[in-house]
């Protein structure tokens, strides 16, 4: 019942119930049990996040994004819950982590908490795959400043954090366009300098920008090349494609934004679904309970309480 609570609308996972067991639920009480369950394994504590002894493994991949989902908060004067409801969206935080060259991938995340849960969350993965006191942790995130900072945090000397690529060329295919009349020319213009990015080429191409930045005076919304340019300016740490090639590392966070997609929206996202935050974050923990195939422990959590 959890199983199917936690993967489809509570409305079908009673018709799979009828489906596969022939046994007829009332909705509320599908829903009651999956809840309980979520929230029981969202309670429970996070291992200890202590610096290992042991070497660990050589390399590891991680990856952390943010993602919104749709928040509903009643009205505590309106005696119909059903109306005065704000609406709203929130950010839920995922992160995996998974051996270079492997492709099982323990994933964690919160919505509740802060940038330091989310951080707690991403050395927790890291952990669970094998992260040792002689790893090196190759991280990969969009811009945001908070998923650098944790990576430095929680990782010290053995992480290193990667700008993805694909936010860098969205930077510079806006500033193409701006620069470069033509199609074909902004084409050839922005091909060149991500070819240069790749390559160490950062100083070169922060020259190209230059002298096309627009005046202080224009908004960022007006202003790519500007937008651009500090953007590449900010982040000469994190811009290290051509090392991250050569060693064999990926340049995109591409596995935690389809993550999102199968993980969090799957469930959390889907159409008319809006959750109190609360529930969001337990559901959020029983989808990466199972994501993470802890089938132990996840059926434990059930029994517990079913018996």
């Amino acid at each position: 019942m959890t199983d199917f609570g936690a993967d489809t609308s509570f409305a079908m996972a009673v018709e799979k119930l009828v489906e596969h067991y022939g046994v007829l639920l009332p909705e509320s009480t599908v829903r009651r049990i999956t809840e309980r369950h979520a929230q029981q394994i969202s309670e429970q504590p996070l291992p200890s996040k202590s610096w290992p002894k042991e070497r660990g493994v050589a390399q590891i991949i991680a990856e952390m994004d943010g993602g919104m989902v749709p928040i509903m908060e009643p009205s505590a004067a309106a005696w119909d819950k059903r109306k005065g409801k704000k609406l709203h969206w929130k950010e839920a935080k995922l992160c995996l982590a998974h051996v270079l060259g492997s492709k099982t991938l323990h994933y964690g995340g919160t919505l509740e908490g802060g940038v330091d849960d989310a951080g707690d969350q991403l050395f927790q993965c890291a952990q669970a795959v094998g992260f040792g006191s002689q790893t090196q942790v190759h991280a990969v995130g969009d811009g945001a400043d908070w998923i650098a900072l944790q990576v430095a945090d929680k990782f010290g000397e053995n992480g290193e954090y990667l700008v993805d690529f694909y936010h860098v060329c969205e930077y510079l295919s806006a500033a193409a366009n701006s620069i470069i009349e033509t199609e074909a020319g902004a084409k050839t213009w922005l091909k060149t300098q991500t070819d240069a990015m790749k390559s160490g080429g950062l100083s070169a191409v922060l020259a190209t920008l230059a002298p096309h930045v627009e005046a202080v005076e224009l908004a960022d919304a007006l202003a790519p090349v500007r937008c651009c340019h500090r953007y590449l300016s900010k982040r000469h740490g994190q811009l290290n494609y051509q090392a991250a090639l050569a060693a064999g590392l990926p340049i995109g966070s591409g596995e935690v934004e389809s993550a999102h997609r199968y993980v969090v929206q799957q469930r959390l996202k889907r159409p008319g679904a809006w959750w109190r935050v609360n529930h969001a974050q337990h559901m959020l923990a029983l989808r990466i309970r199972r994501a993470n195939r802890q089938w132990g422990r996840y059926w434990g959590a059930q029994m517990m309480t079913v018996g």
